[in-house]
């Protein structure tokens, strides 16, 4: 597993200074940046920027905001993690990623979903009664555009095409991941369009999503496919010391977590539960040591090539984010390829 790609993944939330003001959605984009600009230097493989249409989350369109680090950066992969499909054009999709690996010569790459929240879909005048077909039909006009030649295409969510070359063209197929979140029928979709599988392993024991990989196999092997890698990403916070990292990421993420458990009828984050979550659950909380054993684990549990960390989770302090990306870049990553070696 020496070949294991680290990557990093944001949503843009808006942090906070270190007098504990949260900044503006501008200032939130140009931290993302410069966050980006340090992990491409620190030696993280590939960063995943979130679309999110909510006031916590300041990445509306993150091809834009990626063509923006292309500029600043020579190496680091550059991709979304999620593009929400469902509510977007597939053809737009496709121009603006492409246009972005040209800009950043040839790092672009997509992870497609449904995404964990709906705004999108009244935002863009789509309604929650066709999420099914909205997303079925889109990602097959999406992966037919990835081979860069005449597409032909009927279906019911958009206008049909009939021999439509797409525009501006890379010259190779850009990787393409589906953000799966553990449905069967998702895994099995994903290998259905020989793609890549990016598991969302937000809560429980990452160990539980083994059985999806494992289906992913057989189904890749039925459809007549080559296996793609399968990544996972899970959320963490890398600081000095174990206490340090727990207490800078409890706050705000108990936060978050309880806003969104108001609107989904969760109960509230209790400091309990998110011990529990850190000692063997989906968090990768603490000093580098302690995080580079619990992710390479969690590699080892799932049987994954890629790893990605979700390294913000509610207004954390710009300076323990910028801590956490060099940690993680420069220690963290290290230490689990010598784990995993």
């Amino acid at each position: 597993m020496s070949d294991t790609v680290f990557g990093m993944d944001t949503f843009g939330d808006v942090p906070t200074d270190d007098e504990g003001v949260l900044l503006s959605h501008p200032q939130a984009l140009r931290q993302v940046v410069d966050e980006v600009v340090l992990a491409d230097g620190a030696g993280v493989d590939v960063v995943a920027l979130g679309e999110h249409h909510r006031p916590e989350y300041a990445i509306s369109t993150p091809e834009t905001v990626l063509a923006g680090i292309a500029t600043r950066t020579a190496r680091i992969r550059l991709s979304s993690g999620v593009t929400v499909l469902s509510s977007d054009d597939p053809v737009r999709v496709y121009q603006r990623f492409a246009t972005l690996d040209a800009l950043s010569e040839g790092r672009a790459e997509v992870i497609v979903g449904r995404g964990s929240f709906t705004e999108s879909f009244p935002l863009f005048g789509y309604s929650m009664n066709d999420y099914e077909v909205l997303f079925e039909e889109k990602l097959d006009l999406f992966v037919r555009l990835l081979d860069e030649k005449p597409v032909t295409w009927q279906g019911s969510t958009r206008a049909a095409l009939d021999a439509v070359e797409v525009h501006p063209r890379t010259g190779h197929r850009i990787p393409v991941w589906v953000g799966v979140g553990g449905s069967p029928e998702s895994v099995v979709r994903t290998a259905r369009h020989d793609l890549g599988l990016m598991l969302a392993v937000i809560g429980g024991a990452p160990g539980r999503f083994a059985p999806y990989v494992d289906l992913y196999h057989r189904a890749v092997a039925q459809f007549g496919h080559t296996a793609k890698p399968v990544g996972m990403h899970a959320p963490g916070f890398v600081a000095d010391t174990d206490e340090e990292a727990k207490e800078i990421f409890f706050g705000p993420y108990k936060a978050q977590m309880d806003r969104i458990g108001a609107q989904r009828g969760w109960p509230p984050m209790s400091r309990a539960r998110f011990e529990a979550d850190v000692e063997g659950g989906a968090l990768h909380v603490g000093a580098p040591e302690t995080v580079a054993r619990r992710i390479a684990d969690s590699i080892r549990a799932v049987g994954a090539q890629r790893f990605d960390l979700i390294y913000t989770v509610g207004p954390q302090p710009v300076s323990a984010r910028l801590k956490a990306v060099e940690l993680y870049g420069t220690k963290v990553i290290p230490m689990v390829r010598e784990l995993l070696a």
